[in-house]
């Protein structure tokens, strides 16, 4: 392969060139890392030199309308007069040439159309399609307003998405991998355009988030928390990758719409199903070797097992269940030192809990609060006697036959079986009660007010999403409580009136906790993401909350603090990797030198300057 010189690099960026440090030029390649030259004229590299931050600098084979057509390098009216010229798009674009501030000048255009849209769906769509259109611009206007657009294109709004995933879908996003791709897997993983793909969200669509079984609709879900990574988690855009694996769905409805998009087969079930995954799992392993794998919205007989398959072998974790229970174990830390506990975590052992929902999500809290538990040094026996598991048929109590083998630990053989929540409430007194039911509502008022009786601040988390499905409202929680009680949910609610006070409703949403344990893990380069990772990451989102941010009420920073909130969250994750010996690095860095990384590799979204590549200099 012929080097790409510094000259020619020269003579392509003209008076563009004192921006940049071109050092470690030569060492660019356009080959993957097993050799083979994939796609050169797709060619994407947004990070070619070391010692640039990633995006400011991009090599791209793509010319004029090509340009253009890629949401990676579109600009729309930003191209400045020597991009235009190098790259053939002179005339192609409207005439004004950018000012200094063209990025916020676009927000503003985009922003202002945003408020004219009515319905949620209709404001997904509509920053859905300007992230087809322009990459960049969609991450500066996600990050401006992240507390605005959060909601639309994550939780709650994604829900509706994916349920009208048919109707409004526009242009394909990330791959799909189904059952009529069996023993194909391996070369198809090559179609994908972009050789370093660091981080891959892949679902089954099997349990999309308290919707159930959506099939092939539920790619909505990989790219709403792909898109959370890029801004939230500094991860480029370009690096990242959403997947379905399509074996089918059991939902009739889908089966019988001529407008789904999937297979209109019953799923895949047993060796046949496994055998799809670990072919996809062995396919994005040979062709992207260090990825980072997250799991998402697998339905409870697939999601521990795969987890534990898996987590071992590869850097993967479940977000249903990992992501879950860091965050909710971090929303009860930061609950309980508002409440006056200096060490959060021996109070924690005082706790009793209920959790109700015995499914992927709900098992997966509980099992992250027990680790926690046991790492203040008390046993699995003890730490279990801290916990009460309600299922759809109720409490898990004396001689029950579970469903699931997951669920055998959570089995109680001191109480009653099958108990209502609101009679094991009035047996166990709770002063913890998480939901995970995906069932809206099921939190009564009798069993709200049952807890409050012996509970001077009950803490409810009614976790399901989206907001329909949440088991209680903030509203009703306030006003069966007197107003005592901490309150957080999975999906945002709005602030209460609660007799002249306001009272602001927590959001434990994993956008808290998955951003930054990815990051983590990969600055880090660990070769898995353990429990004692998870872990470090919920103590430090608990502990970034400030003592005035406490006796405000809050138990989690504000949304759009979370891109700071990440960076503290992996510099947890990543030094917990390296203490353990995880890493795959040969050298173990100091405290400042892991903050600095991660600064440095968090991607900022701003137009970089752009030089086109002919294969000819390759």
């Amino acid at each position: 392969m012929k080097s790409f010189r510094l000259q020619s690099l020269k003579n392509l960026m003209g008076s563009n060139l004192k921006s940049y440090k071109l050092h470690d030029f030569n060492k660019f390649s356009f080959y993957n890392s097993n050799k083979f030259y994939v796609h050169s004229k797709n060619k994407f590299e947004p990070n070619p030199c070391a010692g640039e931050a990633i995006g400011e600098f991009v090599l791209t084979t793509k010319y004029g309308v090509e340009v253009l057509l890629d949401p990676l390098l579109n600009k729309g009216t930003g191209f400045p007069k020597e991009e235009r010229e190098r790259l053939g798009i002179r005339g192609l674009v409207p005439p004004r040439l950018p000012s200094d501030d063209i990025l916020d000048w676009q927000v503003k255009r985009i922003m202002n159309r945003y408020y004219e849209l009515d319905t949620p769906l209709q404001k997904y769509s509509y920053m859905i399609g300007l992230q087809d259109r322009n990459s960049v611009l969609f991450y500066k206007c996600l990050t401006q307003h992240l507390e605005e657009l959060a909601p639309i294109i994550y939780t709650p709004t994604v829900g509706e998405a994916c349920i009208n995933f048919g109707t409004i879908f526009r242009r394909p996003r990330g791959m799909y991998f189904s059952a009529m791709d069996k023993g194909m897997m391996r070369s198809m993983v090559y179609n994908w355009p972009t050789d370093d793909v660091e981080l891959i969200v892949v679902t089954d669509g099997s349990r999309i988030l308290g919707l159930g079984d959506l099939g092939t609709n539920g790619m909505g879900i990989p790219i709403g928390k792909l898109s959370l990574y890029a801004a939230c988690g500094g991860i480029h855009p370009s690096k990242c990758l959403p997947v379905v694996i399509d074996v089918g769905t059991n939902n009739t409805s889908l089966l019988e719409d001529p407008m789904y998009l999937g297979l209109q087969q019953r799923r895949l079930t047993g060796d046949a199903y496994d055998a799809i995954v670990d072919e996809f799992i062995k396919a994005i392993k040979q062709r992207f070797p260090n990825v980072l794998v997250q799991f998402e919205d697998f339905s409870i007989e697939n999601a521990s097992r795969i987890l534990e398959k898996y987590r071992e072998k590869i850097l993967c974790f479940n977000d249903d269940m990992q992501g879950t229970a860091t965050v909710a174990l971090s929303g009860i830390l930061s609950a309980l030192r508002a409440l006056g506990n200096k060490n959060s975590q021996n109070a924690l052992l005082n706790q009793r809990i209920i959790v109700v929902g015995a499914g992927t999500a709900g098992l997966g809290v509980s099992r992250g609060i027990l680790f926690n538990m046991i790492q203040s040094g008390i046993s699995k026996s003890e730490a279990h006697k801290r916990f009460w598991v309600v299922d759809n048929f109720g409490s898990l109590g004396y001689g029950r036959k579970v469903q699931f083998k997951n669920q055998e630990d959570w089995v109680r053989n001191d109480i009653k079986d099958k108990m209502s929540l609101e009679e094991l409430i009035k047996q166990v007194q709770p002063t913890i009660i998480l939901g995970l039911t995906g069932v809206g509502g099921l939190f009564s008022q009798n069993a709200i007010k049952e807890m409050a009786k012996n509970c001077e601040r009950p803490i409810i988390f009614p976790l399901s999403n989206p907001t329909k499905n949440a088991e209680c409202t903030a509203e009703d929680a306030y006003r069966w409580t007197d107003g005592k009680c901490i309150f957080g949910s999975g999906s945002p609610f709005a602030p209460v009136d609660y007799n002249g006070k306001l009272l602001i409703p927590a959001q434990p949403n994993n956008m808290y906790s998955y951003p930054g344990i990815g990051l983590g893990a990969l600055v880090s380069k660990s070769r898995i993401i353990t429990d004692r990772m998870l872990n470090a990451a919920a103590i430090e989102l608990a502990e970034s909350l400030s003592e005035d941010e406490l006796k405000s009420g809050r138990i989690f920073p504000r949304v759009k603090e979370i891109p700071n909130v990440s960076k503290k969250v992996a510099f947890a994750v990543a030094k917990q990797a390296f203490n353990d010996g995880l890493s795959k690095l040969n050298k173990m860095p100091t405290d400042e030198e892991l903050r600095q990384t991660i600064y440095e590799r968090f991607w900022i979204p701003k137009y970089g300057s752009i030089i086109r590549v002919e294969d000819s200099k390759i």
